[in-house]
């Protein structure tokens, strides 16, 4: 379920720091944290960065990550 919070926090971001948490990176994609997550400790995820011990993603990395798996379903 998606958290409506988050999504807020992921708009807002998009006006302002374009710097999101797992959670609002993972509501931009449309997938769940939880994937998301998976898909960093396997390094096919998103760049992110780590700033102390926050994991954060920068919007234009997330736009150019999901522009790369257009193409990429099973079957192609």
């Amino acid at each position: 379920m998606e958290d409506p919070d988050n999504i807020g926090r992921a708009q807002r971001a998009r006006n302002g720091s374009p710097f999101l948490t797992t959670p609002q990176a993972a509501n931009y994609l449309n997938i769940s944290d939880r994937l998301l997550k998976r898909l960093r400790v396997r390094g096919k995820g998103p760049v992110f960065r780590r700033h102390s011990r926050y994991v954060l993603y920068h919007i234009d990395d997330l736009d150019a990550w999901s522009c790369e798996q257009a193409g990429r379903g099973k079957g192609q």
